[in-house]
């Protein structure tokens, strides 16, 4: 697997890493010992950047993670979120930011990923109702106390990032982008690129949709369910955007989920995390690292899916409302 460096003094890391949601129960249900080989054949195909979150599965993901990588530690970069808590039937989620809850959620996250030190901590969600300063303070001391090595925000404004950037760096920034939504491309990722923050690509095949093998949720308990660019007419709409992306999928032998890759990779400073349960898909994001896309065809792909070109929101009106504070 290639290499990069995630900001410009950051860590090498493999350019595609390996995104822990896939684990949290999100599509369905986890057996884990098909977990456990995907986990271990992604070290072996060289990914050595694994992302997840403690409200994954309410710490199984981080589980499995910590297992996985337990015998490749000093070769692998783990990182996790915090501010997230989701109630145990799935029902309800709310955010927390503040001090207490990040010092004994880190204390959680440490003892379930079987690790001294965290290299990357999130903050998952910002809470409305905590400022920054305070969130991003209490991250801070993890930092001076050894616990963690560097820290991170996921879909947080503009200002919000400058805030938190002046109370500690930030190392890495994560939001969902990919041809299937492309909002970070505005604002975000322009101050990234401003102040050497590494840019992070959660969902970079747009939940499945861009390798043209998904156009449903497999069942109640796939968020899928409640996605609005999955449902009805908007399903619709999205799925006649696939034809030309196979067609340039067939130009370079590949699947149409490599295209997706190749074209966040072809950014240079884009580390997309696709996730997967299955080794046949985890095989294929990997070989999307030798797909070179053409600069001409680079900008087919951004006139074939500009970024109102999606129909539905990107999330379920709960989940938007969780988002850019």
């Amino acid at each position: 697997m290639k290499q990069t460096r995630l900001a410009s003094a950051g860590p090498l890391i493999s350019v595609l890493g390996y995104g822990g949601a896939a684990l949290s129960g999100s599509y369905g249900p986890i057996d884990g010992a098909q977990a456990r080989a995907v986990l271990q054949r992604a070290i072996d195909l060289g990914i050595t950047f694994f992302d997840t979150a403690d409200v994954y599965g309410n710490g199984l993901s981080e589980t499995l993670i910590g297992e996985a990588v337990k015998s490749s530690r000093s070769e692998c970069r783990i990182t996790t979120k915090v501010g997230m808590i989701r109630s145990a039937d799935r029902a309800s989620t709310i955010i927390n930011g503040r001090p207490d809850h990040i010092a004994s959620a880190c204390d959680a996250s440490l003892a379930r990923l079987g690790v001294d030190t965290i290299d990357l901590y999130y903050l998952h969600r910002v809470d409305p109702g905590v400022p920054i300063e305070e969130t991003f303070g209490a991250m801070a001391r993890l930092v001076e106390t050894g616990k963690v090595r560097a820290l991170g925000l996921c879909e947080a404004l503009a200002t919000t990032t400058r805030r938190a950037q002046a109370v500690h760096p930030i190392a890495a920034y994560q939001m969902e982008y990919s041809l299937w939504c492309r909002d970070c491309e505005n604002e975000i990722l322009p101050l990234c690129r401003e102040l050497g923050i590494g840019f992070v690509a959660y969902c970079p095949l747009g939940r499945g949709f861009l390798t043209g093998t998904v156009s449903a949720a497999s069942s109640e308990q796939d968020l899928r369910a409640r996605d609005p660019r999955f449902e009805g007419v908007n399903m619709l709409r999205n799925l006649a955007l696939l034809p030309p992306l196979r067609d340039m999928a067939g130009t370079y032998g590949c699947t149409t989920g490599q295209v997706a890759l190749a074209w966040l990779l072809g950014k240079g400073d884009v580390v997309p995390i696709p996730g997967t349960r299955n080794l046949t898909h985890l095989q294929e994001n990997a070989d999307a690292q030798a797909v070179s896309l053409s600069a001409s065809d680079m900008k087919r792909l951004d006139d074939i899916f500009p970024p109102d070109a999606i129909s539905g929101q990107r999330a379920s009106p709960e989940a938007l409302a969780r988002l850019g504070h």
